[in-house]
């Protein structure tokens, strides 16, 4: 799996309110604009309830 800055990543969810679903992070990260291979990463992630932004790169970053 393509790695992903995690910089870049919080800089397209900076505005996401938590807690949020998976499905709502890919949507707000495609509507920011992130690139198809932070969709990508993002459309790994677990069907779950994530609580911050730090949730969502703990997540990632268990995947990469």
């Amino acid at each position: 799996m393509a790695k992903v800055n995690p910089v870049q990543l919080q800089k397209h969810l900076k505005s996401m309110d938590y807690p949020t679903s998976k499905q709502d992070i890919v949507d707000y990260a495609k509507q920011q604009g992130a690139d198809d291979r932070a969709i990508a990463v993002l459309e790994e992630l677990a069907e779950e309830e994530y609580e911050t932004s730090t949730d969502v790169n703990k997540a990632v970053g268990e995947l990469q």
